[in-house]
């Protein structure tokens, strides 16, 4: 692979990049190779085959990629007929290599990005996974030997901050999604789910009755707090209810009444060790479940304080890697706890969110005749420097037109 030469992208550039091509052939290569680490002959061929939504995975020659929520929706809403990922915008034919390189050069020219290649993008996504987890996991997510990627990238890392050599990354989140996704509703499954997802002990978990379980309404009845269930998790205990309608424990064992507590440890731990996982224990999963808790609830005072994070400052704030606090904001923003306005984060209810946005500023010029940044600023409650890529956006769509600094309707607004 070379010296170590990366002309690593701006973020706030790529989201502004991603957004306006969005379900554009040049926003399927920037994403592609950006989020999943992708080269331009693997986008090239990239079909519809290799791509598993469920499951979070790209299935590649020699390795499996994961994809995070936000590409496994993205993908989701770009599925359409046909064999191949990425089309022509024109014609709907594949596209060769150079018309990849052109779709990125074009796309990365618009914000500024003129010194980032095409392969700069992938090589961003490998440094992120060595930053997050360690030269084992990007080496296998990457399809590049550890051996190539420390005389690459070695030089990115000074020793104190070096990848592990040896040991794997204590949680392994992709490793444990597989793991779920094969246990399905099992103990073991539904271990790891109340375990890792909702913080449950697995004294609570043996002790769980069918009685304390509201699947109609997602929760679980424990008696000193009720846990509000996520959908995995309500997925495997309404399939594991079809099996053991008359049970009285969730978890039966196998000549009736609770599951022993040891034999359930035992059967988690192998089939933690079976999926390479050899380190982690139950407690470590639930460990990990109250780190993240903790984490969001260190995030909302923040909030109450400073307005607004973004994916560096949280990173600081929780003291883990910036791919980590991203993939914490994004849940917390799934889950409706925080609003996404560009690459910042704020309290709901805080700002208006960015699917009102459009909606709202019209309305307002409608009544008002114009306005200027700084009245749109106050409108959606955002700082001015937020709102000129909302302003330009709409200007490069005609709902708006510019007279000096005053913004005006357009006659297709």
């Amino acid at each position: 692979m070379g010296q170590y030469v990366v002309n690593r992208p701006d973020e706030e550039a790529m989201e502004r990049a991603l957004e306006k091509a969005a379900f554009t052939a040049a926003g399927a290569v920037l994403r592609l190779a950006w989020q999943a680490g992708l080269t331009r002959e693997e986008i090239v061929g990239l079909t519809w085959q290799q791509v598993d939504i469920p499951g979070r995975t790209l299935s590649l020659p020699g390795r499996t990629v994961p994809l995070t929520d936000e590409l496994a929706l993205w993908l989701l809403c770009q599925r359409r007929e046909g064999e191949r990922v990425v089309l022509s915008d024109r014609d709907n034919a594949p596209l060769t290599p150079q018309s990849v390189s052109r779709l990125a050069r074009r796309a990365l020219d618009g914000e500024g990005q003129s010194a980032v290649r095409l392969a700069d993008l992938r090589n961003d996504f490998i440094l992120r996974q060595l930053e997050a987890h360690g030269w084992q996991y990007a080496s296998r997510v990457s399809g590049v030997g550890a051996a190539g990627l420390r005389a690459h990238f070695g030089q990115a890392f000074p020793a104190e901050r070096a990848p592990a050599e040896q040991a794997p990354p204590p949680m392994d989140e992709f490793a444990l999604w597989q793991l779920l996704q094969r246990e399905g509703s099992t103990p073991v499954g539904v271990t790891l789910w109340l375990t890792w997802r909702h913080g449950l002990h697995l004294g609570e978990i043996v002790a769980l009755r069918w009685e304390q379980v509201d699947l109609e309404n997602g929760l679980l009845r424990l008696p000193e707090r009720t846990v509000v269930l996520g959908s995995g998790a309500a997925s495997v205990l309404r399939q594991l209810r079809t099996v053991s309608p008359a049970g009285e424990y969730v978890l039966t064992a196998p000549g009736g009444g609770a599951f022993d507590h040891t034999r359930l440890s035992r059967l988690v731990r192998s089939a933690l060790v079976q999926a390479g996982l050899d380190g982690v224990t139950p407690r470590d999963l639930w460990l990990d479940w109250k780190a993240r808790w903790e984490g969001e609830e260190q995030v909302t005072a923040y909030l109450r304080r400073s307005r607004s994070i973004t994916r560096d400052e949280a990173a600081a704030l929780l003291g883990v890697s910036p791919e980590a606090a991203y993939g914490r904001l994004r849940r917390m923003t799934r889950r409706g706890k925080l609003t996404q306005v560009g690459t910042r984060y704020y309290l709901p209810g805080s700002v208006v969110p960015t699917q009102r946005q459009e909606q709202v500023i019209l309305e307002y010029l409608r009544q008002e005749g114009f306005a200027y940044r700084q009245d749109i600023a106050r409108l959606l409650h955002l700082p001015p420097s937020q709102c000129r890529p909302i302003l330009k956006r709409l200007l490069a769509a005609g709902k708006l037109l510019q007279d000096g600094q005053r913004y005006l309707l357009s006659g297709e607004a």
